[in-house]
């Protein structure tokens, strides 16, 4: 499920030039650069008339998908997310940040290694921030990590951090939406054999908009994205 205590984001790097929040809230005049907190926020440790939880054990939760986990508007508020999540050791908590950068000075006293019920995935859409951002995630306190290439804007090399045994699976996905720009298969199939390579587990999530294969340019709609992708049959478990 999805926990989205605050809503409201800004742009921060290429991946975010056609952010689907952006697109969705302009559809009904709303400005998504201004953060707010939700309705939803002690979502987590609500109870039912019978005092029972209202996210049930062992339920997944993906942690602030309309914006980001670090982001700095929300620095007040992350306190009590903390103390939230520790409180849920029966919920896993996954939390996937564009700002992996901003990690070590975002975290509670008690962090340690790293709680046991989250996990983390960093995004890096093209190379360049593959290697901004992943020699920082490789050497933070985390039990569990991921990469997202998503959307994949060119080709990305991460085998050298693949390597380190520590990246659980790479998750890779293009990019849909107004103004959409082209996944390219190759870029798909290079990191597929990158994680082959490292015994790495790997995702082919979706096509994009426009996916670019044999030289030619797709327009795949919506509706068949992930279906195509999933008829390549390159996924690694």
């Amino acid at each position: 499920m999805i926990w989205n205590p605050w809503h409201g984001c800004h742009k921060y790097s290429a991946g975010c030039a056609h952010c689907y929040v952006y697109r969705r809230d302009g559809w009904i005049g709303k400005d998504a650069s201004q953060v707010v907190k939700t309705a939803s926020f002690d979502l987590p440790v609500r109870k039912n008339r019978q005092g029972e939880w209202k996210i049930p054990p062992g339920e997944e939760v993906y942690a602030v998908m309309t914006s980001d986990f670090f982001l700095e508007d929300a620095d007040p508020w992350r306190p009590e997310i903390w103390e939230m999540i520790r409180e849920r050791q029966d919920l896993r908590f996954i939390i996937i940040t564009k700002r992996i950068l901003r990690f070590s000075a975002c975290l509670p006293p008690d962090w340690g290694e790293g709680y046991e019920n989250v996990r983390v995935g960093c995004t890096c859409e093209n190379g360049e921030e593959a290697a901004r951002r992943l020699p920082v995630f490789l050497s933070l306190p985390i039990r569990e990590r991921f990469v997202i290439a998503e959307p994949l804007l060119g080709p990305v090399l991460l085998e050298p951090y693949l390597q380190s045994g520590k990246i659980l699976s790479v998750i890779v996905g293009g990019e849909s939406g107004e103004g959409a720009r082209v996944c390219d298969y190759d870029w798909v199939l290079d990191i597929h054999d990158q994680c082959k390579r490292s015994g790495v587990r790997f995702h082919f999530k979706q096509t994009g908009l426009h996916f670019k294969k044999d030289g030619r340019i797709y327009t795949v709609p919506r509706r068949f994205q992930m279906e195509q992708a999933r008829k390549a049959g390159i996924d690694l478990a």
